[in-house]
C-alpha cells in the first residue's frame, strides 16, 4: 500500500493548481489518528483526484451539469444509474463532485459486498471514502452528515446486455427507505456515455460465482472506448419534508419514492441522449 505522504506528493504531482486548492480546503471527520472511522485519509483523496484527472479531463472529456443541486452540507443521497462494466461513472462523479461542489465535500461511495474485500483495491478505495454497503455503515454516514453515492441497479446495471442500454434496470428501494428513515434529500442524477464505453461480448456466470454476484460481463476491447461522459444533477427530493420516517415502514410508500426516482433519472437520460451530437463528442 502507498504511503500517505507518497500519496500526497503523487497527487500534488498530478493536480492542477485548482484542484488542490480544493483538495487542501477539504473538511473531514478526523477520528484522531489522521484518518476517519471509515479509512478516509485526504492525502489519498489528493493521490484519487490526480490519478482521476486524466481521464476526466482528457479521455472521457466530462460535462456535467447541475451543479447547484450538490448539496452545500448535511446529508444526502445521489442516486445514479450504473452501467459501463467497470465503475469509471462512479469515480468520474467522485471527481466532479470533488472539483464543482461547493464548499468542496467527497462523496461517500457505497460498494456492493465483494468490492472492500478486494486485495490492495478496497484498501485504496476506502481511503478515498468508498465505505461497504451494510445498513449500519450508511446509518453511520447519515448520521455524521456525509454525501452518498448509490447506484440503486446494483450489479444488473453492469452486466445488462449492450443491446439493453440506457433501459434502467428496476431500483432497488433501499436508498428510498434509508432517505425516508433518516429525513434525507435525494438528488438524481443520470449519466449519458458510460453505456456505450465497454460493449461487453457475454457475462460470464462462473466468474459472477467467484465474486458472489449474478455475471461478469466480458468486454470486446481491454480499454473502455474513449467516450464522452455527461453527467446531470436533477433536483433534490426533500424527502425529510414529504415523509416523516415511520413511513420507512411502508412497503408501498417506499416502493413508490423508488419509482419516482427512478423516472427522474430515466427522464434526464433521455435529455442527454438528445442533447448529444455523438458518442464520442
Amino acid at each position: 500500500m502507498v504511503p500517505s505522504f507518497l500519496a500526497r506528493y503523487l497527487g500534488n504531482m498530478m493536480m492542477s493548481p485548482l484542484l488542490k486548492n480544493r483538495v487542501d480546503n477539504l473538511h473531514f471527520h478526523d477520528a484522531g489518528h489522521g484518518y476517519d472511522s471509515f479509512g478516509l485519509h485526504p492525502d489519498f483523496i489528493a493521490f484519487g483526484a490526480g490519478l482521476s484527472r486524466f481521464p476526466y479531463e482528457k479521455y472521457f472529456r466530462v460535462c456535467s451539469f447541475g451543479h447547484e443541486h450538490i448539496p452545500q452540507e448535511g446529508a444526502a443521497i445521489l442516486a445514479i444509474n450504473h452501467s459501463g462494466v467497470l465503475p469509471f461513472d462512479g469515480m468520474m462523479i467522485w471527481h466532479d463532485v470533488l472539483r464543482f461542489s461547493s464548499p468542496t465535500r467527497v462523496v461517500r461511495g457505497i460498494a456492493d459486498h465483494f468490492v472492500p474485500a478486494l486485495p490492495y483495491i478496497g484498501t485504496l478505495f476506502a481511503r478515498a471514502g468508498m465505505v461497504g454497503g451494510s445498513r449500519g455503515n450508511v446509518r453511520a454516514l447519515l448520521e455524521a452528515g456525509e454525501l452518498l453515492m448509490i447506484f440503486p441497479e446494483g450489479t444488473p446495471g453492469i452486466i445488462k446486455p449492450y443491446s439493453n442500454k440506457y433501459e434502467l434496470q428496476t431500483f432497488r428501494v433501499g436508498h428510498a427507505e434509508l432517505a425516508i428513515r433518516h429525513g434525507v434529500p435525494i438528488v438524481p442524477i443520470a449519466v449519458v456515455g458510460a453505456e456505450e464505453q465497454y460493449p461487453s461480448m457475454f457475462a460470464s456466470k462462473r466468474l459472477g460465482k467467484m465474486f458472489g454476484i449474478g455475471a461478469v460481463p466480458i468486454p470486446m476491447f481491454p480499454l473502455p472506448l474513449p467516450v464522452r461522459y455527461r453527467i446531470y444533477y436533477g433536483e433534490t427530493i426533500a424527502v425529510g419534508e414529504e415523509f416523516t420516517p415511520t413511513q420507512a415502514d411502508e412497503p408501498h410508500v417506499v416502493q413508490e419514492l423508488a419509482a419516482r426516482v427512478q423516472a427522474k433519472v430515466q427522464r434526464m437520460i433521455e435529455k442527454g441522449l438528445s442533447e448529444r451530437t455523438g458518442v464520442f463528442r
